[in-house]
């Protein structure tokens, strides 16, 4: 195809991905000291059980992510331009959240041919809907700004909720304040978060992780307006409650669902959140807004 689409690997795209036409760059997960590329050399698996608390009360594993470096990136769009792409479609992690974003940008100022990069504003699905409704576009033959613009519009119409059983890995990442860790561990309170503008807020606070999962639902519902919608659910460590709100969503959603997909998030992003993770991503197509909220 004249334009390709690349992304990074904190988009967790489903496996029909790959013949989408979407090139996938992998971060970096260090685990005790040791570098892999996500997806490659380390899994969730490997980070979930770091994160969790040693049973004998041992040193916890350091869990620490990078971002692929501008000559990773570099190397990517030469190929890339070798093989005939004549424009590339960059589409990647918020940079409110990581530096992913600046390395392709500096990759593509040097770069053999014109290189569009764009900010997702989100993470895990709320990226991979993005990259996938900019490989579509390509896929009809749009050009570089044809493609980057459905990129955009797809940021426009997607919404990311999930749900920690702790804030505290966040905290320590450096993606939310010390203010509202503390309100995520007052009074056993469970949090509820949204990405906005690419940032993770505190959306809302209950009381138990099963009242969490019914409002994760309800806002879905009223993020999905009345139209068609692509919905993604994340966990990590937690497929019953991936399962339970699967079932909820095509129940409270039946008859408008475009595409779902259910999936463990990667290394980078559990090492930031946790084991207990329950996320929801909602992806409008672009005939329909989004209900007030």
């Amino acid at each position: 195809m004249p334009i390709v689409v690349v992304t990074d690997s904190t988009a967790y795209l489903p496996a029909s991905a790959e013949s989408a036409g979407v090139t996938v760059v992998p971060l970096h997960v260090v685990m005790g000291g040791v570098s892999g590329r996500e997806g490659i050399e380390i899994d969730p698996a490997s980070v979930a059980k770091a994160l969790s608390p040693p049973p004998d009360k041992g040193k916890r594993v350091t869990v620490s992510t990078s971002q692929p470096t501008p000559g990773e990136f570099a190397a990517v769009y030469r190929k890339l331009f070798a093989a005939g792409a004549e424009g590339i479609v960059s589409v990647h992690l918020s940079a409110a959240l990581s530096g992913t974003l600046t390395g392709a940008e500096a990759a593509a100022e040097a770069a053999d041919g014109p290189v569009a990069v764009v900010d997702s504003r989100s993470a895990g699905m709320g990226l991979g809907f993005v990259a996938l409704a900019a490989a579509a576009a390509a896929k009809k033959g749009k050009d570089l700004d044809g493609v980057r613009d459905a990129a955009l519009e797809a940021v426009a119409n997607t919404s990311t909720f999930f749900y920690v059983d702790t804030l505290e890995h966040l905290r320590r990442g450096g993606r939310i304040t010390a203010v509202s860790a503390l309100l995520g561990t007052a009074l056993a309170v469970k949090p509820l978060l949204e990405v906005v503008e690419g940032k993770i807020t505190l959306r809302d606070k209950v009381r138990t992780a099963g009242r969490a999962l019914e409002r994760l639902v309800a806002l879905a519902e009223e993020a999905a307006g009345q139209g068609e919608v692509d919905v993604a659910v994340h966990h990590l460590a937690a497929p019953e409650r991936a399962a339970q709100l699967t079932q909820a969503l095509e129940g409270r959603l039946s008859g408008r669902i475009r595409a779902f997909y259910t999936s463990e998030v990667g290394a980078v992003v559990a090492a930031h959140v946790g084991p207990g993770l329950a996320g929801v991503v909602v992806h409008r197509h672009p005939s329909q807004p989004a209900a007030a909220q």
